[in-house]
């Protein structure tokens, strides 16, 4: 129906005639003469309708914002003092000699051009949202990244091979997708987590590089960067050890980086233990943009008398930390109390200051309800171990590892943000050498941090059976500015390492058959050496956008609370069809 798409005629077209077709952006109407600027995927293009063709002038005067229009016309230059040298068809127009109505459309709940719309309107009308020029950008971008991803494999000899969407529910750490089955009533296939376990079956197969862009199912709690769907680029090698993975995905990511963006990332990617990055940022997914670090004070802080530190200094499941602001004590009570409740969401029961009015005086020089419960030298240890300088301020954070870590690691990112210490650029990282187990002590056993299938550091299983709180794993997580982009690890190959696993996490022999029966057997038929890894798609491409929320790079996403405004999903089914999957509805519960 058309010859050119709207954005892309430009002065090269000059007297050439054109067939455009898209929706009216603008119309407007200028002393009898008609302009309207016509919009595609691909940008604007300004038509002019002049009242000589009567007939065309008077289908003009009746067309508003979205109606569809298909129009042919003459390429000509724009007079001087009208050119939008914004716009690369700004130096031209087309005079319409023939227009035609393709579909009127109805006053659009919002204007295109209006970047105060609320997100639930958004995502009700998402087609017209899907419409502006930012959302189109994004669909574009995200069509180029993965096209760069695939094209970057494909040159490394990986096969793209697909997996199943229904499959059977495995413990993987978030709450499975059910799926209930007609033809085996009683029975459930489960939405995959991830391809895990299929991908390891894969390098058991010979296949030796997969990839394939999956979509995985996650039924958890949502947040900006979480969606109960979303895509993964999935990757599995054979024959392979850790600097092989990182190697092949960093090349990968330079490639991407520099081919979509200019952007040249390090060549290696730093590299990190989980154990430096809990200790010096508080995250094991640190954003080394900003440089604000956490400083341990326990040892120095044991001894005080003052037992809100001295407690937690002496328990090693505890710590006692500060965190360091240059010029900190600009700040006033008011923004301290704001930051006292922020950490409080993390858990943490309040926030103890020192601001060092003048360090040089000594006490005196230093302002804090604290201060009267710490000796001279407890204080000049203090200052010493931070750096602290006169104007600086420091905060500290005192309690269980976990709370400390999180409260503290999440106000060092949002002090970065709030006095301007984030460096402009990009700062890849490795973080490797993760504990291969944590305790939970609600159901007083061990979980993997990964999951089970992550291959130990050390191959001694008696060590493993003896004390699984010391032993690190073969897992390394890809960070990116603060953001995890992909998490993989080296896979247990070994049937009775992976069963020994399984033991520790409380998974009996009969369990696991239940469960992991057919990877147990498979391994048990000669599985290679293999790892992988997996690189979340949407926060990628967030990233590399500027996006805030992964729901302005996903074409049609879900809610904070999982539904789909725009089909209103989750919704009803019939009696007839839950009878004929052996279910039976219960009445809601009145709410009290």
């Amino acid at each position: 129906m058309r010859s050119h798409y709207c954005g892309v005629v430009d002065a090269a077209f000059i007297d050439q005639e054109v067939t455009l077709c898209g929706w009216v952006h603008k119309r407007r109407d200028h002393g009898g003469v008609i302009f309207i600027d016509l919009r595609d995927r691909e940008g604007l293009i300004q038509v002019v309708i002049d009242p000589d063709t009567a007939e065309i002038f008077a289908i003009a005067e009746q067309v508003r914002n979205e109606y569809v229009l298909k129009i042919t016309g003459r390429v000509r230059m724009r007079p001087q003092g009208t050119i939008n040298e914004e716009l690369h068809t700004g130096h031209i127009e087309v005079l319409a000699k023939d227009l035609v109505v393709l579909n009127a459309a109805q006053t659009p709940p919002f204007q295109l051009d209006d970047d105060d719309v609320q997100e639930e309107t958004r995502m009700r009308y998402r087609y017209i949202d899907l419409r502006r020029p930012a959302m189109q950008e994004h669909m574009r971008l995200r069509s180029s990244v993965t096209q760069k991803l695939r094209n970057s494999l494909d040159d490394q000899n990986f096969l793209d091979v697909e997996t199943p969407i229904l499959t059977r529910a495995t413990p993987e750490g978030a709450r499975d997708y059910l799926v209930p089955s007609r033809t085996h009533q009683g029975d459930y296939f489960a939405l995959p987590q991830s391809p895990q376990l299929f991908k390891q079956i894969l390098m058991m197969s010979g296949i030796d590089r997969y990839y394939q862009f999956a979509r995985c199912f996650r039924d958890e709690d949502l947040r900006a960067d979480r969606q109960p769907e979303f895509t993964q680029l999935d990757m599995e090698m054979s024959f392979v050890e850790e600097k092989d993975i990182m190697q092949t995905t960093e090349r990968m990511m330079r490639e991407l980086f520099q081919s979509q963006m200019g952007v040249e990332l390090p060549d290696p990617f730093p590299t990190m233990p989980y154990s430096e990055a809990m200790l010096r940022y508080g995250s094991d997914k640190p954003d080394l943009r900003i440089d604000l670090e956490l400083v341990e004070l326990s040892e120095e802080l044991k001894h005080v008398e003052f037992k809100v530190f001295s407690g937690p200094a002496a328990d090693p499941g505890s710590r006692v930390t500060a965190l360091l602001v240059p010029e900190g004590c600009k700040l006033t009570r008011k923004e301290i109390d704001v930051y006292t409740e922020f950490v409080g969401r993390y858990g943490a029961k309040g926030l103890a200051y020192i601001k060092c009015n003048d360090v040089t005086l000594g006490k005196e020089g230093l302002q804090s309800p604290i201060v009267k419960n710490l000796d001279d030298q407890a204080l000049q240890s203090i200052i010493s171990k931070t750096g602290a300088k006169s104007g600086d301020l420091i905060f500290f954070g005192a309690g269980k590892s976990t709370v400390v870590s999180d409260s503290l690691g999440a106000l060092r990112v949002k002090l970065g943000h709030d006095l301007g210490r984030v460096a402009e650029g990009w700062r890849p990282l490795w973080v490797v050498d993760f504990p291969m187990f944590e305790w939970d002590e609600g159901t007083k056993r061990w979980h993997a941090l990964h999951h089970p299938f992550t291959a130990p550091s050390s191959t001694d299983l008696e060590q493993l059976r003896k004390d699984p709180g010391a032993a690190l794993s073969r897992a390394y997580d890809m960070v990116l500015n603060g953001t995890e982009l992909g998490g993989g690890s080296i896979r247990i190959h070994d049937a009775q390492m992976q069963q020994q696993v399984l033991e520790l996490l409380g998974i009996g022999e009969e369990e696991a058959e239940d469960k992991f029966g057919f990877l147990l057997k498979a391994l048990s038929y000669g599985a290679p050496p293999h790892g992988g890894i997996a690189f979340g798609i949407d926060r990628l491409v967030m990233l590399m956008a500027g996006a805030s929320t992964l729901r302005d790079v996903m074409a049609f996403p879900k809610t904070q609370s999982a539904s789909c405004l725009l089909t209103d999903a989750p919704g009803s089914v019939s009696e007839r069809q839950l009878k004929e999957l052996g279910l039976r509805a219960r009445k809601k519960e009145a709410s009290s």
